[in-house]
């Protein structure tokens, strides 16, 4: 090679270098300027729970300062579950965008949102509960800190570990209440981060998930005033769906329910929700002082709903509103402040909606859709109805108006006219002049069936009988319970 080909290659390679480092440089910048996301997340949390939206009884400052910085989406729901354990195909489906009909509930096998924006460059950290297996958490998170890997725990003996990105830590068991441990370590991610790229940090109480026992202050402020007792409460649920007993969930009151006791553990259950709002408030401050604030979205949202004591149950194994429906809350940039959204949304609606936001597809298998159009005006709607499959036990489907509960297994049906009867107080489905409606939902439930997979028949050959009873059936605790809960509501050896 004469020096003159030498000086041209040269050149040439320079030219190629300087390219590769403007590309590289442009990357970096491009990742700099993309937003954080946290994402807050609840268990076993009513959508009725928070002061900012009607509810005069509960004390939540920090989650209603968020309902007034960002927009509220009052029509989200749980697509259902294929357990009792509603929170685990719930988590699935917060992290995958698809419904639990298509999908493992340890995520083998499909893209989560964090390990997907892992690989879009995003720092991606995790404190709190994780319902789903430790693979698919080391596929999505780099750093965790007091992960706990359970459905439910006392929240004063949490056991919890550590993720460095390579290996876990021992488990120990967390010095302090649930709420407090989680949001500590959310606190110190954000104080300490100085990382360049962007971030998603996943914040997954176990709040307001039972056993009932928030710090003794907590309770206390509830019983010295009490809240109401919610307008479809029931001693018993008027027949067996299938899980009025022997269900963990059911056990932790007797039959029939009476007011007092379910009085109580509502004290109870706001007392979680009022400290954990406590500990929100703490991380929603830490933000505001780090430069991170301006180009942050905080996401709050909760796993499910809960009866505790409406329609006569305890948990959250039916399709009633109190147990499918389930808060969404959204600020950031561009979200409009203080605005309140009734369409039909999804938990599986986030992940395309932070794909949206981001400007890109997503992976492929997403079945949710972006709800970025209803808070920039573009769409009033995503979906015109809601379908709620639950286990081979259960549908429901609703639209605006009218909701239908099918029970394949006794062959019985519920109406209910939600505009009238948002509490789902009267079951219109024997009255002769509904049964238009019965047959219509029934046509749109076979719709929903159809387009995503269900092939559960909404009718049995050889139905079971509905009705039940308690008699002779004896409650036991569970091993999670602590000392004066078991006290309270099993020392007696309640039916």
């Amino acid at each position: 090679m004469n020096g003159g080909d030498f000086s041209a290659a040269w050149l040439a390679m320079v030219k190629r270098l300087t390219l590769l480092g403007a590309l590289l440089f442009a990357l970096g910048a491009e990742a700099a300027m993309r937003p954080n996301f946290i994402l807050l997340f609840s268990d076993d949390q009513r959508a009725d729970t928070l002061g900012a939206w009607g509810n005069r009884h509960i004390r939540t400052p920090n989650l209603d300062r968020l309902v007034s910085q960002g927009t509220s989406f009052r029509g989200n729901y749980c697509f259902g579950s294929n357990s009792g354990a509603v929170c685990i195909p719930s988590r699935a489906m917060l992290m995958s965008g698809r419904t639990w009909l298509n999908l493992k509930s340890d995520l083998s096998g499909t893209t989560l949102l964090p390990e997907w924006l892992g690989r879009l460059g995003y720092a991606t950290f995790a404190t709190g509960k994780w319902h789903n297996e430790r693979p698919s958490f080391t596929r999505g998170f780099q750093r965790g800190k007091s992960v706990f890997f359970g459905g439910m725990a006392d929240h004063t003996k949490v056991p919890v570990v550590d993720w460095d990105g390579a290996q876990f830590s021992g488990v120990r068991t967390a010095p302090k209440f649930s709420s407090e441990t989680f949001a500590d370590a959310a606190v110190e991610f954000l104080e300490g981060y100085r990382g360049e790229q962007p971030f998603f940090c996943y914040v997954a109480f176990t709040a307001p998930h039972d056993p009932r026992n928030p710090p003794e202050a907590y309770r206390e402020m509830y019983y010295r005033k009490r809240p109401p007792l919610p307008p479809n409460f029931l001693p018993r649920h008027p027949f067996d769906q299938g899980w009025v007993k022997g269900l963990r969930d059911e056990n932790l009151a007797a039959y029939p329910r009476t007011r007092e006791v379910l009085g109580d553990q509502l004290c109870e259950y706001y007392g979680l929700i009022t400290h954990m709002d406590e500990q929100i408030g703490r991380i929603l401050r830490v933000l505001d002082r780090t430069p991170h604030a301006t180009n942050t979205y905080v996401i709050f949202a909760a796993d499910s709903g809960l009866a505790i004591g409406s329609h006569g149950l305890l948990g959250k194994q039916n399709v009633y509103e109190h147990s499918m429906r389930s808060a969404l809350v959204i600020a950031g940039p561009g979200v409009p402040k203080g605005r309140q959204i009734r369409a039909f949304t999804y938990l599986l609606d986030l992940f395309p909606t932070v794909a949206d936001v981001l400007g890109e597809s997503g992976p492929e298998g997403l079945v949710g859709h972006s709800l970025r159009p209803l808070w920039t005006g573009t769409q009033n709607r995503v979906r015109e109805s809601v379908f709620l499959p639950f286990t081979d036990t259960m549908r429901a489907v609703r639209d605006e108006r009218w909701k239908l509960i099918v029970y394949p297994k006794i062959n019985r049906r519920q109406l209910f006219d939600l505009r009238r009867d948002p509490h789902e107080t009267r079951d219109l489905a024997g009255e002769e002049r509904h049964q238009g409606h019965i047959e219509r939902l029934t046509r749109l439930m076979r719709e929903w069936q159809a387009k995503t997979g269900d092939r559960v028949a909404l009718e049995s050959d050889q139905p079971r009988s509905g009705e039940w009873s308690a008699d002779g059936y004896i409650r036991k605790p569970d091993e999670w319970q602590p000392g004066w809960i078991v006290e309270k509501y099993f020392g007696d050896g309640a039916r």
